[in-house]
């Protein structure tokens, strides 16, 4: 099973953007971010696809996880895995 793209909203140095980071990297899978930073028009876009206004905002595959805490709350429930495809 080939694992879904994952998308990831990010803005300069923010701690849950780093866990996000932090917990897919132990999961050994790759993803795209965006930075909100050096792509300021994509917020928009990321508040019409998330309806959230904070980052990160996180997608695996057409599947709007959320952010760290709920990308964390997966991973506790052991549903992260499935997610991912590993």
């Amino acid at each position: 099973m080939s694992s879904p793209e994952i998308l990831m909203y990010v803005k300069g140095t923010c701690p849950y953007c780093t866990a996000a980071q932090r917990l897919l990297q132990a999961k050994g899978v790759s993803w795209e971010e965006v930075s909100l930073l050096s792509e300021p028009q994509r917020r928009e876009e990321m508040i019409e696809r998330s309806g959230r206004q904070t980052v990160p905002q996180i997608f695996i595959g057409e599947t709007h996880v959320g952010g760290f805490d709920d990308l964390n709350a997966l991973d506790q429930e052991g549903r992260l895995d499935r997610l991912l495809g590993v």
